[in-house]
C-alpha cells in the first residue's frame, strides 16, 4: 500500500494563478492517488492573514511545497519520492 499523500492549495476567489495551480495539482496528483483539498482564505481570518500576499501557495503532507506557480516535473519528483 502506498502512502498516504495529502496535498492541501491555499487560494482564494478571481485568483488566475490559483487556477493555474489547481489544474497543475489535479494532472500531476492524480497520478500518485493524493488527496487534494482547496481552501479559500478569504473565509478564515487568520489564513487570509497568513497567506494574503502568497497564493496560490501548496502544502504537501503538512509543508510548504509551492507558492505562486508549481512547477509540474517538480512536483512530480516530490510525490515520487513521497511514495517510496
Amino acid at each position: 500500500m502506498a502512502p498516504k499523500i495529502d496535498i492541501t492549495l491555499y487560494t482564494r476567489a478571481g485568483c488566475h494563478l490559483c487556477d493555474e495551480a489547481k489544474a497543475v495539482l489535479y494532472n500531476v496528483g492524480a497520478t500518485f492517488q493524493a488527496t487534494f483539498q482547496e481552501v479559500d482564505i478569504d473565509t478564515d481570518p487568520a489564513l487570509q492573514a497568513r497567506f494574503n500576499e502568497e497564493v496560490p501557495v501548496v502544502f504537501v503532507n503538512g509543508r510548504k511545497a509551492f507558492k505562486y506557480h508549481i512547477d509540474p516535473p517538480q512536483l512530480a519528483r516530490l510525490l515520487k519520492a513521497l511514495t517510496y
